[in-house]
């Protein structure tokens, strides 16, 4: 098992820490939502999935 050094070295996984973003933020839209359950759409327009996509493609 490997422990983190003591110290001030931190180390950030850029990655893991737009997954934790992205996770927060449908938090947040779920328990704002007047439904039990977000729908895709929804669930699309929070993570910005056509944005992204516009942004691939062009």
């Amino acid at each position: 098992m490997r422990v983190a050094p003591v110290g001030g070295t931190a180390v950030q996984d850029h990655v893991a820490l737009a997954e934790i973003e992205l996770c927060g933020e449908l938090i947040i839209a779920a328990s704002a939502a007047d439904v039990d359950r977000l729908s895709l759409d929804c669930i699309d327009e929070v993570l910005r999935v056509a944005e992204e996509r516009e942004a691939a493609d062009g």
